[in-house]
């Protein structure tokens, strides 16, 4: 059977290792039991747990005096919990938008108190990230989306600021060396470059918290999952797990820098052959490219019916662009291999030749 291969801007690809080691779970994980069956409080999850955290702990470098924690709601729930958790009463939250993500939260935030763009790139229609921008002295904390999945763009240089620093790094955690340090808190979602849809990981210094005077929904609350060790709820065994195996591949792998380099180099390949193929061009500016998301076009649009038809033929999958971005979208996270972009190169240059 001919490969597959999934440009997804996610749920995305996941290492073939990763996917055998979680199918053979849901028969006999422990003692002839389903993972999805086994108790969330039993000592094989835990486990489970324990080690996941450890290997974030490890890959990421994080400090002491963080908290990692697994939880449900995807970054969805993160732009409400953070501004809950964060926001002083009548205070004061500081947000970078530069795409979907961030607007979207910038809109939850706003239910809490008052918010200051500090920089926006939706004139541009998200295409880069804005630079040489002011902060205000007084807040609360700042906000910033690190990649943006639908426009292809990526903070390549994190703004320095005298404040809490929170990120959504939902599309490109673990693909890249960070300082944990800079950051106050973390959050990213699974389904990019850790596992299936439905956890959500979430790294926070201890010390920014219960300081809001609010009174805070227990389930909303970042103490609560503290507490309980991201036991306060049921929580998603099968994406905790899942997410565990991938951690563990990468530290197989080399870890963070050994990663960096391959994805770099993947970007780089595919990003020349979209500059120098007279057909196509990037959507991004290309000093804000994503290594993530490859967002490009075809300059002759009658084109499009028969590229599509190339790409299919060649069993690539999930290249169709958001759709207000329009063109194509190749999601290249940490478990796509070479040779898929490889063979979407290929396709490339048989459609110029035509």
């Amino acid at each position: 059977m001919q490969k597959t291969h999934n440009f997804s801007a996610g749920p995305c690809i996941l290492p073939e290792d990763v996917l055998k080691k979680a199918s053979s779970s849901i028969l006999n994980f422990d003692n002839n039991l389903s993972l999805i069956e086994i108790s969330h409080r039993s000592k094989p999850f835990d486990d489970v747990m324990n080690h996941a955290k450890s290997l974030v702990k490890e890959l990421l470098d994080v400090p002491h005096g963080y908290s990692i924690l697994f939880l449900q709601g995807g970054a969805s729930l993160q732009f409400t919990m953070v501004p809950y958790n964060l926001m002083k009463i009548n205070g004061k939250g500081i947000y970078l938008n530069t795409g979907t993500w961030a607007s979207k939260a910038i809109k939850e935030a706003k239910k809490f108190g008052n918010v200051i763009i500090a920089a926006d790139s939706s004139n541009s229609n998200f295409s880069s990230i804005p630079k040489n921008y002011s902060i205000p002295e007084e807040f609360d904390y700042f906000h910033c989306t690190s990649n943006n999945t639908i426009f292809g763009t990526q903070i390549k240089e994190f703004p320095s600021i005298n404040g809490i620093m929170v990120c959504d790094m939902s599309s490109d955690i673990f693909s890249r060396k960070i300082n944990i340090k800079e950051f106050d808190l973390i959050y990213a979602g699974a389904q990019k470059n850790m596992g299936p849809a439905g956890t959500t990981l979430v790294i926070i210094k201890d010390e920014i918290l219960g300081k809001t005077g609010r009174d805070i929904p227990s389930m909303l609350n970042y103490n609560t999952h503290i507490e309980k060790d991201s036991m306060y709820n049921t929580p998603p065994v099968f994406s905790i797990y899942v997410s565990m195996l991938t951690l563990q591949w990468l530290k197989n792998l080399g870890g963070i820098s050994t990663i960096e380099k391959q994805n770099q180099f993947k970007a780089n390949l595919l990003y020349n052959e979209i500059d120098n193929n007279s057909l196509f061009e990037g959507s991004a500016a290309k000093e804000d490219r994503s290594s993530m998301n490859v967002c490009f076009k075809l300059i002759d649009k009658s084109k499009e019916l028969d590229f599509n038809k190339m790409c299919e033929k060649a069993k690539i999958s999930g290249l169709k662009g958001h759709r207000s971005v329009g063109g194509f979208r190749a999601s290249i996270y940490n478990a796509m291999p070479v040779e898929s972009i490889k063979v979407l190169i290929d396709v490339m240059q048989k459609l110029e030749n035509n």
